[in-house]
This record gives C-alpha cells, sequence and structure tokens, in this order.
C-alpha cells in the first residue's frame, strides 16, 4: 500500500476542500487577490471523482486534498474524508452553484429529491432504502453515489462536513443506527413546513 502523505495541520481548525471555497450562507467565497469567486476548479473535482470506487489512500491524486490526521494506517476518518471528497467532486461537476451548504443534512436533501417530481416517489424510496440499509461504508458509499447524481440533476446542496461525519459514524452498530434515525426523521418528516401538514397529536 503506498505511503499517505502527512498533511499539514499547523492551520486551526482544519478546513476541508469544500469549506475553504463556501462560506456558511451557502454562497462561493470571494478571492481577496483578483476579486472572482472561488469555484471549485474543473481539474480540482476531476481528481475528487478520481477516488469514485477506490479505497482511501491509493489515489495520489487525492493526496493533496486529504486533511486527516493518520500515521500511514487507513482510518476511519480517512475513509470517511476520501468519501466525501469524492461524492462532492461528482456533486459539483458542472454546477456554477455551491453543492456543500452548511446545515443541509442528508436526510433533508433527499426529502427535498423525493419531493422533485423530478424521479418517481417511490424510486426514491427504494434508493433511500437501500442505503440505510447497507451495514459496511463501501456500500453506504456506492449506495450515495447513485443519490448524489440525482441531488446534482435537481441542484439540491447537502452539508458535507456533516456527510463526513456521518460516514464516519457508519463504521460502528450504536453511531450507525443514530445516524440512520437522524436520516429517516429528516427524510420521513412529518411536520415540514413544505407541506404544511399537522403533526400528530400525543396520545
Amino acid at each position: 500500500m503506498p505511503t499517505i502523505p502527512q498533511p499539514d495541520n499547523t492551520a486551526a481548525p482544519v478546513r476541508r476542500y469544500w469549506g475553504q471555497r463556501v462560506k456558511d450562507d451557502g454562497t462561493w467565497r470571494i478571492d481577496s487577490r483578483n476579486g472572482r469567486q472561488m469555484e471549485a476548479p474543473g481539474e480540482d473535482l476531476a481528481a475528487l471523482r478520481s477516488g469514485l470506487g477506490q479505497s482511501a489512500g491509493t489515489v495520489p491524486a487525492l493526496w493533496p486534498f486529504y486533511t486527516s490526521v493518520t500515521d500511514g494506517r487507513v482510518t476511519p476518518e480517512l475513509e470517511a474524508e476520501h468519501a466525501a471528497l469524492s461524492l462532492y467532486g461528482l456533486h459539483q461537476q458542472s454546477e456554477r452553484r455551491p453543492m456543500h451548504k452548511r446545515g443541509v443534512r442528508v436526510g433533508a436533501a433527499l426529502r427535498a429529491l423525493h419531493r422533485s417530481e423530478r424521479f418517481s416517489e417511490e424510486a426514491v424510496d427504494r434508493r433511500v432504502a437501500a442505503a440505510v440499509n447497507t451495514t459496511s461504508v463501501p456500500s453506504l458509499v456506492y449506495r450515495l453515489r447513485g443519490l448524489i447524481a440525482q441531488l446534482r440533476s435537481i441542484g439540491q446542496p447537502l452539508d458535507y462536513d456533516q456527510l463526513l461525519r456521518d460516514i464516519k459514524d457508519w463504521h460502528h452498530p450504536e453511531s450507525r443506527r443514530r445516524v440512520r434515525r437522524a436520516w429517516g426523521l429528516s427524510y420521513h418528516s412529518w411536520a415540514s413546513s413544505a407541506d404544511n401538514k399537522p403533526a400528530p397529536k400525543a396520545d
């Protein structure tokens, strides 16, 4: 296995690739040197996408983008970062709006997909169920890949910092259940203001 270069961790807090370019309000940052928006360059996104379907640490094109601390071993954090970077590269491809938006959890983004009318609700339900019923990180990321492509088609962003944490938590049964619960409650939100359905009455 190739040796993974150590990231520069002198900056605090460490910012991921998408965080360097997108502000908290979901707009592109401005490069103070030339006054232009810091949109993700196409070659960067291509490098990130090259990690799709590959194991963390095996794609040299992604090494410059890693920020996870590691002693050369693949940690759950590095595996999650690799997956999130790769999925972000897919999501942001050909999109002028930032596809990282703080506070938009996976379940909420998938709910928007469900209601988009671009795809049948039943088909989206099946894809979401297939994703949340996985027990391994590679299987989860494989399922998310198809869903991310669909989110891109409707221009729906999500919070990639949160997605990274969710993928990291998927390694362990107890934290995996917490992530599933959070995604499910957001995806099946019966009290959403979007459809004005009344909240269920307490017993």
